[in-house]
C-alpha cells in the first residue's frame, strides 16, 4: 500500500493526497498562510521514475507568482518535509526517494484542442532555418 505523508492512498490519488497533506501540515504563521493560498491555486502533478525509483511532485504555479513567493514556497515545503516523523513516500512501509519541483514552466501542447501554434510542425523553426541560408549571409565555414 502507498503512504503519502503518513496517509494511505491509491496510486491514482497520490498527487491529491500529497497536496491535501501539505496543506494540513503547514503552520499558521504568515509564510505558511501564503504557502497554503498559492498551493490551493496550483496544480500538483505526480511522476514515478521506475528506473531511478524516485517519486517526483511537481507544483505547477501560475505565471503571476513572484520569485520571492516561489522562495517562500520552497522554504515552507522544506520545513514541513524536514519536520516529518514518518516518510514522505512509503510503499509497503519502505521509505522511498522523492523530490519536489516548484515551477511555473508550462510545456507547449503539441497535439489536442489547445495546441500551441507552430509546435506541431516545423513552422516554429522556419525563422532560424531562413536566417541560415538568406542572401547576403557570410559563409563562416570557410
Amino acid at each position: 500500500m502507498w503512504k503519502i505523508l503518513g496517509e494511505e492512498t491509491l496510486y491514482l490519488g497520490i498527487a491529491e493526497t500529497w497536496k491535501s497533506r501539505m496543506l494540513a501540515l503547514a503552520g499558521d504563521d504568515e509564510p505558511s498562510k501564503e504557502f497554503k493560498k498559492i498551493l490551493e491555486d496550483s496544480e500538483v502533478e505526480y511522476l514515478f521514475n521506475a528506473i531511478s525509483e524516485e517519486h517526483t511532485f511537481f507544483i505547477r504555479l501560475k505565471d503571476e507568482i513572484t520569485p520571492e513567493q516561489i522562495q517562500n514556497m520552497a522554504d515552507v515545503s522544506l520545513g514541513i518535509l524536514k519536520a516529518l516523523e514518518y516518510p514522505c513516500v512509503a510503499v509497503e512501509d519502505v521509505e522511498q526517494r522523492y523530490k519536489v519541483i516548484i515551477t511555473n514552466y508550462h510545456e507547449p501542447e503539441i497535439i489536442g484542442l489547445n495546441k500551441t501554434e507552430g509546435y506541431s510542425s516545423g513552422a516554429v523553426f522556419m525563422p532560424i532555418i531562413s536566417s541560415l541560408d538568406a542572401p547576403g549571409k557570410p559563409n563562416m565555414g570557410l
